[in-house]
């Protein structure tokens, strides 16, 4: 019976650093946090489709036979895209947290500043 189990991995050069940097890049567009309410769901599900639409092609553009762009622009082409595309226009449950911790009541831990996308 064939072994199922995960490799090991003991050296960490054997991803080239361009391919590395492409994951982190989509990595950094898919691994956004959580809204702290309900409210902040439609604003996160935005973004977050946004910034996949975004990965997917850079995946896609890094995956072809013959893609026409080298993978160091492909990554530098996604973050300037995932750039346009901030983490904004909802409270986190992280932010949400440290403003109770700080003392602030629950109301005033979730709702956004002044001047943010609402």
């Amino acid at each position: 019976m064939a072994d199922l189990s995960m490799p090991t991995r003991t050296d960490d050069s054997t991803l080239p650093q361009p391919a590395r940097d492409l994951l982190a890049a989509v990595l950094e567009a898919l691994d956004i946090p959580s809204p702290a309410t309900f409210g902040g769901t439609e604003a996160h599900d935005r973004i977050l489709n946004d910034r996949a639409m975004h990965a997917v092609i850079a995946l896609r553009s890094a995956l072809e036979d013959r893609p026409l762009m080298d993978i160091e622009w492909t990554t530098s082409y996604l973050r300037e895209r995932l750039a346009e595309h901030p983490v904004t226009g909802y409270v986190t449950a992280d932010q949400a947290h440290a403003a109770f911790a700080e003392g602030k009541t629950w109301s005033e831990a979730v709702t956004l500043p002044t001047g943010e996308d609402q």
